[in-house]
């Protein structure tokens, strides 16, 4: 019979991928002893069947491709649950402990949590820090302390919120702690295109970070944005030019600002319609008759060059016309407009004819 993959989860959100030999299939939540670093330990089942599958291959601590090298090797007794929650109570006990051997060595760390391996021959001590710390000589003193085999590791503040886990300002539990499986980065950009408040105690989750549910409505914003003419931008509507102010993606509906000061609400439909009946002309400024100006047609999820793009561009065209207007004047010019300048072009490459020793211009 084929072995059957099991997700076990262990304290602090901690989860394996695991697999299981017996015709028996596990229920959800059961207790279990599994194969672990150098030993055993106990855990609790968190998935079972294809639901263990799918998770496997998108969660950040899937087996991936391959499968897991692991197994569950039996149910657990009530004797090992209490052994069990005997460890979880010194748990807390052993984090002080640890807490005083880092301030002993003058470390900077925060100690975070620590984790007993349910047959005690591991503790994991989890800690956070803002730079590489020397532990060396601290783990020579806490596995003489302890007498089992100690390990360090330094997790991101994300990662201590998803292990700690909380409730949050919503008044629910902490999104990684509870479901998220993969904790992606969230930037300043995200809040930005939702035009949310870019105050950090508004959007700023208890651990000090952006908070991971900013993430979840951005690609919404990002498509619904691209029907819309972006803010700041000057039309050429059917009372004349007038200024994106702002865009209402759930109404659908512009609002837009005219020279003289008065504004006015349009629906994205009516502004698209004016900009199709509109002459072929009615979108080109009378000061400037080559500027292109943001339309709204058929194309609009193409973003149209910023205005001080298309500066740069008409300056360097006006530029280049200018160099080819002059150059048949020079050419038609007479003979004294061109020796005033060749003499000036040869004496930069040549050095000019003052420079050669014992002579002056004539």
């Amino acid at each position: 019979m084929p072995s059957s993959l099991i997700e076990v989860a262990f304290k602090g959100n901690r989860k394996e991928f695991f697999l299981w030999d017996a015709d028996d299939a596990l229920r959800l939540h059961a207790p279990v002893i599994v194969e672990a670093d150098r030993g055993e330990d106990l855990g609790r089942v968190h998935s079972v069947g294809e639901h263990a599958a799918h998770r496997c291959g998108g969660c950040a601590h899937g087996c991936g491709t391959e499968p897991p090298q692991r197994r569950v090797l039996r149910l657990a007794t009530p004797d090992d649950e209490r052994r069990a929650a005997e460890l979880r109570a010194q748990d807390e006990e052993t984090r002080r402990k640890v807490r005083e051997k880092v301030k002993q060595h003058d470390l900077i760390m925060k100690v975070s949590d620590a984790e007993w391996q349910w047959d005690k021959r591991k503790l994991t001590i989890y800690f956070t820090a803002e730079r590489r710390v020397d532990f060396r000589a601290l783990v020579r003193d806490l596995a003489a302390a302890f007498r089992t085999r100690i390990e360090l590791k330094q997790i991101g503040v994300r990662d201590e919120a998803k292990r700690l886990s909380g409730i949050g300002r919503c008044g629910r539990e902490y999104c990684s702690a509870s479901w998220l499986p993969e904790l992606r980065p969230v930037n300043l950009q995200v809040a930005k295109d939702q035009r949310l408040s870019l105050n950090p105690s508004q959007i700023s989750g208890a651990c000090g970070r952006l908070m991971c549910c900013l993430r979840y409505e951005h690609d919404f914003y990002a498509q619904a944005r691209k029907r819309f003419p972006k803010e700041g931008r000057v039309l050429i509507t059917s009372r004349g030019e007038e200024k994106v102010v702002s865009n209402d993606i759930f109404n659908d509906r512009v609002t837009l600002r005219a020279l003289d000061g008065e504004t006015r609400i349009v629906p994205l439909a009516e502004l698209k319609a004016e900009q199709e009946l509109r002459s072929p002309l009615a979108g080109v400024r009378e000061e400037d008759d080559a500027t292109p100006i943001d339309v709204i047609g058929a194309d609009d999820g193409i973003d149209v060059a910023p205005d001080d793009e298309i500066d740069e561009v008409l300056e360097d065209s006006a530029a280049s016309d200018a160099v080819s207007d002059a150059a048949p004047a020079t050419e038609v010019a007479g003979d004294d407009r061109a020796l005033d300048r060749r003499p000036h072009r040869r004496r930069g490459r040549r050095g000019g004819r003052r420079s050669r020793p014992g002579g002056e211009a004539k």
